[in-house]
């Protein structure tokens, strides 16, 4: 095991959060998270929200995300942010990957965190 400062994919598994929908809790402190998902084309992550901001960065794929009223296809080195409490959702266009920061953390992805 790599010290706390550093994680690995290896010490941090993928979580099938729901069909089509993967989820890996990387590096977190006391103030910030930040996952990795995958999202399998079609599946779509329903309307939602949560008192965390949440801000993401598309690596693979395209992923149609509406924030509030807005609606935009994310594709690779694309960015979004979501502010605590505005319902957001989405739906991969492609097979797609995300990498997303939380602050403050999110109590329900603490399972696997480091």
């Amino acid at each position: 095991m790599a010290d706390g400062y550093f994680i690995t994919p290896a010490q941090s598994p993928q979580v099938e959060m729901r069909p089509g929908l993967f989820r890996r809790t990387m590096a977190t402190t006391d103030e910030i998270m930040v996952c990795e998902f995958f999202l399998e084309r079609g599946t779509v992550v329903e309307a939602h929200s949560h008192y965390n901001d949440q801000a993401g960065y598309v690596t693979q794929g395209r992923l149609e995300i509406t924030i509030g009223e807005e609606t935009y296809i994310c594709r690779p080195g694309d960015s979004y942010a979501v502010p605590g409490g505005i319902v957001h959702s989405a739906r991969a266009v492609d097979d797609t990957i995300t990498i997303d920061i939380f602050s403050p953390p999110r109590s329900d992805y603490m399972t696997e965190a480091r």
